[in-house]
């Protein structure tokens, strides 16, 4: 059986983010989300979730490009004097690895995000992360303690097989290698762990080779290349006009990707391949 969990990130991150996450759930094939508590649009995200009760939420761990939960003076190794984490993924990638100094701001800020989370009343079934930063090793260690302790059940393991992604997309290969063996390696060091503490994840993640670039075509042809079992798609989709959406991360093509996510097109081609819609508690959904 083909499972296909279908996930949008950024909820949270703007009114723009938010509203294309609410139209893709309620006329689409959106099954869950992930919310950044630090979005600036995090509050409209929890009240438009409450109203929407089937759409499962899960966290969006942020620790770069976005704002910190807890005051900056508390923090002050991770972010600068208004709270902000850098902009540069690999700099704080780099300085999260080798400054063991910041190990304890990390893991107070990671547990005030699912605190925050967790104050929303909501039931938190998954985490992920903002550009895959928890699967970076310090911060997922630092998970790995936190998510049995809150009751975390579900983790997104990174990594996507290459092959499939080059026979629909020959774009940016030397990025795509290089991603494709990062996040393998990293799910390699992951995955022993989360099966021994029972965590759930799916067999294959797709949207990493071509993040923000999730256009229809590309869905119709990558459909065709799901394997038996659970796959999890990230989408990032978006309505304009949105300065948030147009911000550290340029090129993404949110718009097009929430087409593809309310596509005709693409149920029909669900349908003819036997794929079946749910999400990480394993409700079923229907196509929209």
């Amino acid at each position: 059986m083909k499972e296909l969990i279908v996930n949008a990130d950024d909820f949270g991150l703007s009114e723009g983010a938010n509203r294309a996450i609410i139209d893709s759930y309620r006329e689409g094939i959106l099954t869950s989300a992930s919310l950044m508590v630090g979005g600036a649009a995090f509050k409209q995200a929890v009240s438009l979730a409450q109203e929407n009760a089937g759409l499962q939420v899960g966290l969006h761990l942020n620790l770069v490009q976005g704002r910190s939960t807890l005051p900056p003076e508390d923090i002050p190794g991770l972010v600068d004097g208004k709270g902000n984490f850098t902009d540069n993924a690999v700099k704080a990638g780099m300085s999260y690895f080798f400054d063991t100094a910041l190990r304890n701001e990390l893991y107070r800020e990671i547990e005030a995000q699912i605190g925050a989370f967790l104050m929303t009343g909501m039931s938190l079934t998954h985490i992920d992360g903002h550009l895959n930063i928890h699967m970076h090793p310090v911060i997922f260690d630092i998970l790995l303690e936190l998510m049995p302790k809150y009751g975390v059940a579900s983790f997104r393991l990174t990594r996507e097989k290459l092959l499939p992604n080059l026979a629909v997309d020959r774009r940016r290969i030397p990025g795509k290698i290089a991603d494709a063996v990062i996040f393998s390696c990293l799910a390699s060091r992951c995955r022993p762990h989360l099966e021994k503490f029972g965590i759930q994840f799916a067999a294959e993640v797709k949207g990493l080779l071509n993040s923000g670039r999730m256009t229809e075509n590309y869905l119709l042809d990558t459909l065709e290349s799901l394997g038996e079992g659970v796959t999890e798609i990230y989408f990032h989709p978006g309505c304009y006009p949105c300065a948030e959406l147009r911000g550290p991360i340029p090129g993404y093509l949110h718009e097009k990707e929430l087409q593809a996510l309310k596509s005709s097109r693409v149920r029909e081609k669900m349908t003819l391949l036997g794929i079946r819609l749910r999400n990480y508690r394993g409700e079923r959904k229907s196509y929209a």
